[in-house]
């Protein structure tokens, strides 16, 4: 219906929508595009998508830029964003996460999907290194994000607490988050800064080996309205529900440019995509890996013959 949109991204509302669409989302680096008052770096953060890369960054263009008002916000150049995007990735190094060595359940399809996808990366000259673990805990990252999604969730909901009569109209998952938000201690937010903390110093030693980490955007393929959420994958129960979606959380923890490529079609005709994750600042060279790769596969430029079964 647009051809741009901006949008915020906390649990990947940029990306997972973007993969369902075969469009671009872009979660930039926390900062470059202003977010509030604040002198903490939050967790959300606002950024563009488009039907394409070039949109997607001419976008970016207008909402990126330091402002006063805003501590957290980046002194940097939004003009960078019109340049061309245009740049020899040749030699460059991908590390393929994938399912981070089993630990995320996948719905029968996506992986195989988004690995045919690489041959995309390959095209432009990278070369792939499939399977890369980086030996985090990733149980443990989820259990950080816990810790801050309550936090955050009851944050927003302040202005409801003492509203009865709004408090009723909410729906459950909304109400187990803010009564979430209410036992979290100083202690447990420590703790949680700590291990994405941590977190990051990983990524900065896989960041001295690889040019760009890459795994996918979400777990299962779109799925029908009717559903309330996805309360298994390939028969694993989901403990909360936003489960489903803990294949962005590494992303959003990072502090790094993630973006959203289309990765093509399933054998439903049903889109899935790509995040890639850029170095922290590297918001411009996250962009130009994007629309290389975007041109090589075009999964999102043509009607792709892989969506045709399903018309």
């Amino acid at each position: 219906m647009l051809p741009v949109a901006d949008g915020s991204d906390l649990m990947g509302s940029l990306r997972n929508p973007a993969a369902f669409n075969n469009v671009i989302g872009f979660r930039p680096t926390p900062g470059l595009v202003p977010l509030s008052k604040t002198f903490i770096e939050e967790l959300p953060c606002n950024g563009p998508m488009g039907r394409n890369v070039q949109d997607t960054a001419m976008l970016l263009s207008t909402m990126a830029g330091y402002h006063s008002a805003s501590p957290s916000s980046l002194n940097a150049d939004p003009s960078q964003f019109t340049a061309s995007l245009k740049r020899d990735f040749n030699g460059k190094k991908i590390a393929w996460l994938g399912d981070f060595s089993g630990y995320l359940p996948m719905e029968k399809g996506v992986l195989e999907l988004c690995q045919k996808a690489l041959q995309g990366f390959r095209d432009i000259g990278c070369s792939v290194v499939e399977d890369v673990n980086l030996g985090f805990p990733m149980d443990k990252l989820w259990e950080a994000w816990l810790t801050f999604r309550h936090w955050t969730m009851r944050s927003i909901a302040k202005p409801l607490l003492h509203r009865e009569d709004l408090l009723a109209l909410l729906k459950p998952e909304f109400v187990w988050e803010i009564e979430g938000g209410a036992q979290i201690t100083a202690d447990q937010l420590f703790v949680a800064s700590t291990l994405r903390g941590e977190w990051y110093a990983a990524l900065r030693e896989a960041f001295k080996v690889y040019d760009y980490l890459v795994l996918p955007t979400a777990q299962v393929f779109p799925f029908d309205a009717g559903k309330h959420w996805p309360d298994k994958i390939a028969g694993q129960a989901m403990d909360t529900y936003h489960r489903w979606m803990e294949v962005v959380i590494p992303g959003t923890l990072s502090g790094c440019p993630v973006i959203n490529v289309p990765a093509g079609f399933g054998a439903q005709g049903l889109p899935m995509g790509l995040q890639i994750i850029g170095k922290r600042y590297a918001d411009f060279s996250t962009l130009q890996i994007a629309y290389a790769f975007e041109q090589a596969t075009r999964y999102n430029l043509d009607l792709h013959p892989d969506a045709l079964g399903s018309a």
